[in-house]
């Protein structure tokens, strides 16, 4: 009985792996995000603001480019603190298109700042990609 037991959640388990991979697949376009063929290439990694005025918009748009065979998909971009927020395309990038990606930092805080955006993707060559922010903020000039 307990040989069945073992054989059943063993094959069970099997089962569930298959079905998961067949709908990850559906859901990305009959791409895996394990066996992708998209690239992601960043025009720039880095950005800095230099000195900007406190409470001012420090905004940047890191421009990239699907340099890969398969549509990419950025899955996540998250910034290092609440102070560095991205937005990204939910939408598959195709092979050989562009887009960006906003990096917004609040300037509330003074003094100098050295922030990233960590981005999860299904890119072959770089599934997880960092970008950096880095600046100094100085007080508002008062009127």
């Amino acid at each position: 009985m307990k040989k069945f037991v073992l054989i059943f959640c063993f094959a069970f388990i099997n089962i569930l792996g298959i079905v998961s991979v067949s709908a990850q697949e559906l859901l990305h376009g009959g791409t895996s995000l394990n066996s992708s063929n998209a690239e992601i290439k960043f025009e720039k990694e880095m950005h800095d603001f230099g000195k900007i005025k406190q409470y001012s918009e420090a905004t940047y748009h890191f421009k990239f480019t699907n340099t890969g065979k398969d549509p990419l998909i950025i899955t996540d971009a998250k910034g290092s603190c609440d102070c560095t927020v991205p937005e990204w395309p939910k939408h598959p990038i195709k092979p050989g298109e562009s887009a960006t990606i906003k990096v917004k930092y609040d300037t509330k805080k003074l003094g100098l700042f050295n922030k990233t955006v960590t981005i999860t993707s299904n890119a072959r060559n770089e599934s997880v990609s960092e970008l950096k922010i880095t600046g100094i903020v100085e007080p508002a000039e008062k009127k």
